[in-house]
């Protein structure tokens, strides 16, 4: 035990035969269980998994029948870690890239109650960065910002990050049918650690790229992250503006919106219909599109701010 606290480390493994020897080697002696999941991996994973079980009695092996992704493996422990004296659960990847290190920053505001989850953020780090491929690093600053929008979690970064721990009375409280059983796992989790009201604080810590291979597929997450997080986004700012609770916020969207939908959708008809003409548009015509577009889009700043400043209606302390 680490600071009289039973600490389990959850690793899900899917194509990991060359690494997760070496990763769960790294592991402190003072962590109390290891769950490796493999996710019905098709190459000699569960014969190396077998033989780490067969060497180290803290290691439990979980076996998913069907591959079901990240998201799927880490269910499966999640489901193990809550009918376990755990205290807190932490999320290691078997591809060797987070370091053990770490382990006592994320571990530490959770065991000071000073949160009740904590992940790795490795854009805090100037040295993290430049060892960070460029691809991903692009991808991370994207996302970011849509993905703390629609969590609420407005002062965390780097949150496709999967290195994290959480409190068990947290991990109790998750609706896990709601968590995405893919590469949206860490994006929908923090969704829904927002209904919660768990207080999330990121961690500043390096990343190690090796020779591993990501199986993540850019087009896939360009097209699939989108939709799903504007639609995290439509309920939370329902629930939290119009179920929960009617403040400045709820009058600055409910004015903002369609103003600036109706000044943008009214300014591209009337773009395309004078261009396809070569007519220019009349003066009131043009300010009959940006003045709402800019009204409209004012308000809705407005309102991000407010959400931004605000208190999580969940949290109950």
């Amino acid at each position: 035990m680490w600071n009289n606290t039973n600490i389990l480390i959850i690793i899900p493994c899917f194509k990991v035969e060359a690494h997760i020897e070496k990763a769960v080697a790294g592991l402190p002696e003072w962590i109390d269980q290891v769950v490796l999941v493999n996710d019905c991996s098709p190459d000699l994973t569960r014969s190396v998994l077998d033989r780490l079980a067969a060497q180290n009695p803290k290691i439990t092996i979980l076996n998913n029948p069907v591959n079901i992704g990240v998201g799927g493996a880490m269910m499966t422990g999640f489901r193990y870690a809550m009918e376990s004296d755990a205290d807190i659960v932490v999320k290691m990847d078997g591809d060797g890239q987070m370091d053990p290190i770490a382990l006592p920053d994320l571990l530490t505001p959770l065991i000071h109650e000073e949160a009740e989850f904590s992940k790795g953020n490795r854009f805090n780090d100037f040295m993290a960065l430049q060892s960070m491929p460029l691809l991903r690093r692009t991808g991370n600053l994207g996302m970011s910002f849509l993905i703390k929008a629609a969590s609420g979690y407005w002062d965390v970064f780097d949150p496709t990050n999967g290195f994290f721990a959480i409190t068990k009375t947290t991990l109790q409280k998750l609706r896990l049918e709601k968590l995405a059983p893919r590469y949206f796992f860490e994006s929908s989790l923090l969704i829904e650690l927002y209904y919660t009201g768990a207080i999330v604080l990121d961690v500043p810590m390096p990343a190690i790229y090796g020779e591993e291979v990501s199986n993540l597929s850019v087009s896939r997450t360009l097209l699939t992250f989108p939709p799903r997080l504007f639609k995290a986004l439509f309920r939370r700012i329902i629930l939290k503006y119009f179920i929960f609770d009617f403040s400045i916020t709820s009058i600055y969207i409910l004015a903002g919106m369609p103003m600036f939908l109706f000044g943008l959708i009214f300014g591209i008809v009337k773009w395309i219909e004078h261009a396809s003409i070569g007519v220019p548009a009349t003066t009131g015509t043009v300010m009959l599109a940006v003045l709402p577009f800019i009204l409209g889009f004012q308000m809705l700043l407005s309102a991000t701010q407010h959400d931004i400043n605000s208190r999580n209606p969940f949290r109950r302390k």
